[in-house]
């Protein structure tokens, strides 16, 4: 009886993958590896157009809803920010925006049911407490966003154009800046590159994303969202956009104008 070469694979060696480098294991393990390669470039693109990383001091999205009350909880639903009182709101933004969502914010989402934005709070240059109830009466861009989002960096002169082309007493971009560690950083960033129409508003704590990802509207920066007058959601954008190109302007427009024609609902 012959002793088995050890230098040499059996047939139970070879019908194991990954045995032989020149055999059909070592050729689906290659294959494999392109696959994996694929796919690992596939995200790093994704994460390019969408800054994914995790905001500093954000609680998970399963434990966002339950941190007030300390109790376990499942995944926060959308439904918890529904109103009544915004459908009309939805109506108008389905017959009047829905032609104009294409070109450069083609991805932006609709209001498909009424639903009103959690009252969020944040803070101005001065340190001084904001919310988005006192914009109330203005269409409002509401754009969350770090220096450290590729993806926001590069949008910010866009929304700076926005706001120096139709910003006034009917429509405000409110970018809030999500740095949590030096709060100059941001600061200079915006008078680096010239940024001279949007007012500065800042939230360290990153309880603006917490609020909107409990209701299913922070998941990534940058994150923005399209307000009426009464705080009724009107769309809503994961990702970036050519905010200050003319496919935008257009939208804000019809927006305003829909939204001067509005009555305001009760408080």
């Amino acid at each position: 009886m012959t002793e088995a070469d050890p230098s040499r694979p059996t047939d139970q060696d070879e019908n194991r993958p990954g045995v032989q480098a020149g055999g059909r294991g070592g050729r689906l393990g290659t294959m494999g590896l392109i696959v994996l390669a694929t796919v690992a470039g596939a995200a790093a693109g994704a994460l390019a157009l969408y800054g994914m990383n995790r905001v500093p001091g954000n609680a998970p999205a399963t434990q966002t809803a339950a941190s007030a009350s300390g109790t376990s909880a499942a995944a926060p639903s959308a439904a918890t920010a529904a109103d009544p009182a915004c459908k009309a709101s939805v109506a108008r933004a389905e017959a009047a925006l829905r032609p104009l969502a294409k070109g450069d914010i083609a991805a932006l989402s609709l209001a498909t049911e009424p639903r009103r934005l959690p009252p969020l709070s944040f803070a101005n240059r001065d340190g001084q407490t904001v919310s988005l109830a006192d914009f109330k009466g203005r269409v409002v861009l509401v754009n969350l966003w770090a220096t450290w989002c590729v993806p926001c960096r590069k949008e910010m002169p866009a929304l700076d154009h926005l706001q120096a082309t139709l910003g006034g007493p009917d429509f405000e971009v409110v970018a809030i800046n999500l740095d949590t560690r030096d709060p100059e950083k941001p600061k200079a960033f915006l008078a680096d590159i010239g940024i001279g129409h949007l007012a500065f508003y800042t939230d360290p704590a990153t309880r603006t994303f917490q609020a909107l990802r409990a209701v299913g509207r922070g998941f990534g920066l940058p994150t923005t969202l399209i307000v009426d007058r009464d705080g009724c959601e009107l769309a809503y954008l994961a990702g970036p956009a050519e905010w200050g190109g003319s496919d935008a302007r257009a939208l804000i427009r019809a927006v305003v104008d829909g939204a001067a024609g509005a009555t305001p609902a009760a408080n």
